[in-house]
């Protein structure tokens, strides 16, 4: 604990070090770059600490949000900085105008600050973080009761997000064909009702129940026994496959109970009215930044083949609607005859067309066309589909007719009872190196799971794919 309090005190003082830096840069490019481009008065020559009265209204928003004291997934700490951010923004202007002192405070500092904490912040943060849990000062080891699939499961998830900070020590289990085995290194002990004995000897600060099919008696009488000993018991039940983003637990606390609340999020007007102002706003500044490089890959395509820049090919869209999809044409003006050819003479191809419907050394792709795939810039043209109301931003993955009837059969009324998507989970998550059917499972865990926050992460975890060129045929 005494460890966890120092890194805790620590990451407060490089929060109050961030702020710091973000007043700075704000004071600097009001000062040194705004004049440039605009028309400001004269910066008074004030020094920072002139704004000692923001950094106690930043702290404040952070330690409301939970910042020091709640465990967050990276994503969930980067919204909860954002939303923190944006708050202490607000707050400060509030402060501001009610303490009628405005005119003596660069109000476009303020708004500078606000802004670029967006990307610095979380940047800044979650590396100091990510320092302190590697140091170990804030990293809690975990317990995790139940070696089955489960078990595996959670352990992976904390495994993949080591912004979690969580340390798993071991595993408990009853089953005496796992005791004394071990998953990824770490050793299966037997007796739950050991747990007790365990968290004692080895200082575990958290512990994970993973045994959804354990009689319920039996779970309530661990919790009881454990809730006391440890910070934090995590129960994982036995309810897999159904919405989890969005989903709000309800209490009734005379009857002792609780239940899940499952919304359909893509059901209400306000959100799809929301979901397409975001495309709109989003689809309109991305093409503003990428006219002239389509237009640069519009004119190379001409010159490097016959045919027309740009193709279009039948898709469905929402309720089964058709629309013609726009993108870059990447294949020659004879691909089928090529196409055919290649398969006829290659049984691993045709294996591979089979599974995936993509083909790594696809015989129809031009040069020019190699290169738009791997970097996915031949579905720019698509922002066109999202402007007319075709497409969206985020969301399944466009597909023909014939993929409906022979894939996703009962799925689709789910996947496409929305717009189809430019990126999605399925870009995001492997890509080409993924099955179909896993692809149509992450269609429709999309569309059950749906926020803004999901569409946010997608699209920028999309940049980083892109980027890499992860799974990219």
């Amino acid at each position: 604990m005494t460890k966890k309090r120092l890194g805790i005190f620590l990451l407060f003082c490089m929060d109050m070090i961030s702020i710091i830096i973000l007043l700075q840069c704000a004071m600097v490019i009001r000062k040194n770059i705004l004049p440039y481009f605009s028309h400001f008065p004269s910066f008074p020559p004030i020094n920072f600490t002139f704004f000692w009265w923001v950094f106690p209204v930043w702290l404040f928003f952070f330690v409301y949000e939970g910042l020091y004291t709640k465990r967050l997934s990276f994503w969930d700490e980067v919204k909860t900085l954002w939303k923190a951010a944006f708050f202490s923004t607000l707050g400060v202007f509030t402060i501001l105008y009610l303490g009628k002192f405005g005119e003596h405070v660069s109000r476009t500092v303020l708004v500078l600050m606000g802004i670029i904490s967006f990307p610095l912040f979380p940047i800044l943060r979650i590396n100091v973080k990510k320092f302190l849990i590697w140091t170990g000062l804030l990293k809690s080891k975990v317990l995790i009761i139940g070696a089955g699939k489960t078990g595996e499961l959670i352990f992976n998830a904390f495994k993949k997000d080591p912004n979690f900070g969580l340390n798993v020590v071991g595993f408990l289990d009853d089953d005496p064909d796992k005791i004394g085995k071990k998953i990824k290194g770490i050793r299966i002990h037997g007796g739950v009702e050991k747990a007790q004995k365990y968290i004692g000897k080895s200082g575990i600060e958290d512990v994970v129940i993973a045994m959804p099919g354990c009689e319920k008696s039996k779970v309530i009488s661990l919790i009881n026994k454990l809730q006391y000993k440890t910070q934090n018991i995590l129960l994982i039940p036995d309810l897999f496959g159904i919405t989890v983003l969005g989903t709000n637990l309800q209490h009734f606390f005379q009857e002792q109970a609780i239940g899940l609340e499952v919304k359909n999020n893509l059901a209400r007007p306000v959100n799809i009215f929301v979901k397409k102002i975001f495309d709109i706003i989003v689809s309109f500044a991305i093409f503003i930044v990428f006219a002239v490089p389509m237009s640069i890959i519009a004119l190379l395509i001409r010159i490097s083949s016959q045919g027309p820049a740009i193709f279009s090919q039948e898709r469905i869209g929402k309720n089964d609607r058709r629309f013609k999809c726009y993108k870059f044409r990447t294949m020659y003006t004879d691909a089928e005859e090529r196409f055919n050819k290649f398969l006829g003479n290659n049984p691993d191809a045709q294996n591979e067309w089979r599974n995936y419907w993509k083909l790594r050394n696809d015989p129809r792709t031009t040069k020019i066309g190699n290169f738009l795939r791997r970097t996915s810039l031949d579905e720019l043209p698509q922002i066109f589909n999202v402007l007319k109301g075709d497409m969206s931003l985020v969301g399944p993955r466009p597909v023909t007719k014939r993929e409906i009837d022979e894939y996703y059969k009962d799925n689709a009324k789910l996947c496409f009872g929305v717009p189809p998507g430019i990126t999605g989970l399925w870009q995001v998550s492997g890509r080409s190196n993924t099955s179909y059917d896993y692809r149509i499972a992450l269609d429709s865990w999309y569309v059950r799971n749906w926020n803004l926050w999901l569409d946010i992460v997608i699209l920028l975890k999309t940049v980083k794919t892109v980027i890499n060129q992860e799974g990219a045929v």
